[in-house]
Formats: C-alpha cells, sequence, structure tokens
C-alpha cells in the first residue's frame, strides 16, 4: 500500500477511534454528570437576570437566590396553572365522550343497516358458501390479526399505566435531584465568572478559538429551533382555541393544548385530529361542526405554510423534511424522548458542520493539518 494512503487510513482511524471513545464516554459520564449540566444550564438562563440585580448594588448570593426564586417559582406557578387547567377540562371531555357513548353505538348499527354494508357482507357470505377450503384459512388470519391487534392495545395501555407508576415511584428521587440541581447553579452562579475562568483554562490553547466558535454557533442554533418550535405550537394552540370557542366546543383550552403538541411532528400535526374529527362530525350529522373544522384545518395549514419556512430558516436553517426525518431516526433509537433529541441531535451536527469542524477533520486525514 502506498504510504500516502497508509497515512490517511491511520488517520482516519485514530478519528474514528478519538471519536468513538468520545461518545463512549458521554454515555458513561451523562448518568453521572446530568444534574451538574442541568444546573450549569439553569446557571446560565439566569445569569443575566443576576447580572442586573447585581446592577443595584445587591450581594451576589442574594441576587442569585432572587433570580432562581423568580425562574423557578413562575415556572411552577405557570406549570401549576396549566395542568389544573388541564385536568379540570380533561374531566369535562371525558364526560361529553360518555354521552356520545350511545351515539357512536348507533352509527355503528346505522352503518350495519346500510344497503351498501349488507351488499358486501352479503358478497362475503357468497364467497364462504363457494370456497369453503378458504373458510378455515380467512378464519385463521381474523383470529391472528385479532390476536395481534389486542396484544398491541394491551402493550400500549400496559406502557402507559407502567410509565404513570414510575413517574410516581420516581417522584421522591426527582426531588432530590432537584434540590441538587438548585444547590449547585446557586454555587455555579455566584462564582459564575471564576468557574467559566478555570473550565476555559483547561482547554489547550489551539482549541479555544473553534470551541468558542462552536459554542456560539451551538447556542444560537438550539435556542433558535426551541424558540421556532415554541412561536409554531403557540400560534397553533392559539388559533385552535379560538376557533373551537368560537364553534361552541366543549374543552377547547385542553383541545388546542393538545392539538398544539401534537403539531410538533411536522407534515402530520393537526390533521391528525382534526381530520377525523370533521369526518365524524359529518357522520353524525354535525355538518356545522364539520365545515367549522375543515375550515380551521385550512386556516391552521395555510398559516403554517407561511410562518414555517421563515420561522425555521431564520432560527436553525433546516427544512422540515429534515427535521421529519431527525424525529423518526431519534424515535426509532430513543423512544418517545427521541423526538425531542433527533432534531436537537441534528442541530448539534448542523452547527459542527457551520463551524468547520468536519471540514478541519477531513483535512486532517488527507494532509495531516488542521485549517
Amino acid at each position: 500500500m502506498d504510504t500516502l494512503v497508509l497515512k490517511r487510513v491511520l488517520r482516519g482511524l485514530w478519528v474514528v477511534l478519538a471519536a468513538t471513545g468520545l461518545m463512549l464516554a458521554i454515555y458513561v459520564l451523562l448518568p453521572l454528570l446530568y444534574p451538574l449540566l442541568l444546573a450549569w444550564l439553569l446557571a446560565y438562563i439566569i445569569h443575566p437576570l443576576v447580572v442586573i440585580l447585581k446592577g443595584f448594588k445587591l450581594p451576589g448570593w442574594l441576587a442569585v437566590s432572587l433570580s432562581l426564586l423568580f425562574y423557578i417559582g413562575g415556572t411552577a406557578l405557570v406549570l401549576t396553572a396549566l395542568i389544573t387547567r388541564l385536568v379540570k377540562e380533561l374531566i369535562v371531555l371525558l364526560q361529553t365522550l360518555d354521552l356520545h357513548t350511545d351515539q357512536w353505538r348507533e352509527l355503528l348499527l346505522s352503518l350495519g343497516r346500510n344497503a351498501s354494508i349488507q351488499n358486501i357482507i352479503n358478497q362475503i357470505n357468497q364467497f364462504y358458501h363457494d370456497n369453503p377450503d378458504y373458510h378455515a384459512t380467512i378464519d385463521s388470519n381474523i383470529s391472528r390479526t385479532t390476536e395481534t391487534v389486542g396484544h398491541a392495545m394491551t402493550q400500549l395501555i400496559t406502557g402507559f399505566f407502567n410509565m404513570i407508576l414510575k413517574l410516581i415511584s420516581a417522584l421522591p428521587s426527582m426531588g432530590t435531584i432537584l434540590i441538587v440541581i438548585v444547590l449547585a447553579a446557586f454555587f455555579l452562579s455566584t462564582g459564575w465568572d471564576r468557574h467559566n475562568a478555570k473550565l476555559t483554562s483547561l482547554l489547550p490553547a489551539p482549541l479555544l478559538r473553534p470551541v468558542s466558535e462552536i459554542w456560539s454557533d451551538l447556542r444560537k442554533a438550539l435556542s433558535g429551533y426551541l424558540r421556532a418550535q415554541l412561536v409554531l405550537i403557540s400560534v397553533t394552540g392559539v388559533i385552535v382555541i379560538i376557533g373551537l370557542l368560537l364553534l361552541g366546543v366543549d374543552s377547547a383550552f385542553a383541545i388546542g393544548l393538545t392539538v398544539g403538541i401534537v403539531d410538533l411532528v411536522p407534515y402530520l400535526g393537526v390533521g391528525v385530529i382534526l381530520l377525523p374529527w370533521a369526518l365524524y362530525s359529518y357522520m353524525t350529522g354535525n355538518l356545522a361542526l364539520a365545515i367549522g373544522l375543515l375550515v380551521l384545518y385550512g386556516i391552521i395549514l395555510v398559516t403554517r405554510q407561511v410562518l414555517e419556512p421563515k420561522v425555521l430558516a431564520s432560527s436553525i436553517g433546516l427544512d422540515p423534511l429534515t427535521l421529519l426525518v431527525g424525529m423518526f431516526a431519534g424515535l426509532q433509537l430513543f423512544g418517545m424522548l427521541g423526538l425531542l433529541l433527533g432534531p436537537v441531535i441534528l442541530v448539534i451536527l448542523d452547527a459542527f458542520h457551520r463551524a468547520g469542524v468536519f471540514r478541519a477533520l477531513h483535512s486532517y486525514i488527507v494532509s495531516g493539518r488542521l485549517h
């Protein structure tokens, strides 16, 4: 093998090994250090308010304490109000669904009495009569399909309740972790400049500039992604709530909040809820609600088409299709949490690309020098 090619292969292997080692280190250390990372993130968020309060000649510990109280207390207050309102409206929604049970049963019976449905059933019966050999095969396939669907539903329901039980059982440890995060954020904030200077001193001098550029770009990209998603789901949620209130729908807040969260999934979004709902309303004779839901869906669709490219392009520079791929890959790798982790990983990779990290690694592999 040519010496130049051999050197390139060895440098490429070194880069792969270094990247693998870094990923393994993150995998091993993250479960141990994530409270510290969350504490640093909290300290980073409250730092601007701490600086403002220190401008009023407040002691550092008092400025940090007031900032933590403002952010944590405000977040807890908003979440408590939202959850309380959501629970109330969900109770009303469940009661409304119970009232529609008879209506759904009548709808199914009317479908069974429909001439077209009866004709299909008669054709199936005739097929059974004319082809007795297929009878056992078809029954076996239907039985297996029913068992598969039933098993899937059982797994889904069991998984949901297991998740709730795990969440309840984890509350004491979550409280302990929260206390650790708040205390660590307090100590980090009181010595913010000193800790950052110490962290910077640990980096080799040649890495200071590229790491600073990566962090700056990554911070803008991640904050832009979160801001873009918050803007989009907020606009969708507000439009849905207003539309449902105008249509006279009960539990408009709970439904609007749910639709806003579902809208995080690109290309599916609100249509997953509004379109079946409109079809059901039409089949049950509520033509006005069906038309209203379709109009509401059209308004949301047009608004998203106008806002989404501008918001995403100006914030992170990733198109919705890329985000959809990232969310699907994250879902397959990490489960439901991957719906958030997938796009975040894409944003991180994009930040590394724009900072020239991959270009520098390619240059190192080819020529042995970082450019």
